[in-house]
């Protein structure tokens, strides 16, 4: 299912909202396709100016740097996740199946965007899995946090921790469980692909391999 939607993304990440214009709009779609075909190391807003025909310079009006601009694709993709979680679950009542399509949706890929001015969720989803650490993971962390950026990401692990809860009330530890979920489900489809002695991958394909530990993992816990 494909959903054209917009989220209020902090404020503080981006000198100019991209939101706010055409050229802006088209500058994240075009960053998103390049960060995934080329990864963050060699992604730079040299090769992104020349994608979206313009300048570095007006690149630089709406982003400090690469850093934020991939921070602001990260939180619309958290903003985006906290809204399939929520529909999803709508209506559902079962218990454990709302945790099993949690971890569904945390370990299976998206369907490319059918349109062409909407961002790709495929390559959103493979860029999540490999370079969303790079955010957070920097000396600056406590710094950055401090303006609340990564505000989407706490409130997907708090709806998942809350889905947790309302399966085993008990169980005392279910914000950092649902943290360890979205994490190891990320870096468990990494390495299935490209370092797949760090699993225990075999014939089966690399989702439903992601999908069977981590499911696996959650019930043996909370068991």
């Amino acid at each position: 299912m494909d959903f054209q939607v917009k989220f209020d993304i902090n404020h503080k990440i981006f000198l100019r909202n991209p939101e706010s214009s055409e050229l802006g709009k088209q500058m994240v779609k075009k960053a998103i396709d390049l960060i995934y075909e080329l990864g963050f190391e060699q992604f730079t807003f040299k090769k992104l100016a020349a994608e979206i025909h313009s300048t570095e310079a007006t690149i630089y009006r709406y982003f400090e740097n690469k850093h934020r601009l991939l921070l602001y694709i990260l939180n619309w993709y958290w903003c985006y996740m906290e809204f399939l979680v929520t529909l999803k679950l709508e209506n559902v009542t079962d218990k454990k199946e709302r945790l099993r399509i949690i971890v569904h949706l945390l370990t299976h890929e998206f369907s490319e965007s059918e349109n062409a001015f909407d961002y790709n969720k495929k390559f959103l989803n493979q860029i999540v899995i490999s370079e969303s650490s790079k955010v957070y993971l920097v000396k600056e962390v406590a710094e950055i946090n401090k303006n609340e950026v990564f505000k989407p990401y706490k409130d997907l692990c708090a709806k998942i921790a809350t889905v947790i809860s309302d399966y085993n009330s008990s169980y005392a530890y279910p914000r950092s469980l649902s943290t360890t979920l979205i994490e190891t489900s990320h870096h468990q489809q990494y390495f299935s692909v490209n370092l797949p002695k760090l699993t225990d991958i075999t014939a089966k394909g690399n989702s439903e391999f992601t999908s069977q530990f981590i499911e696996n993992l959650l019930f043996k816990v909370l068991a």
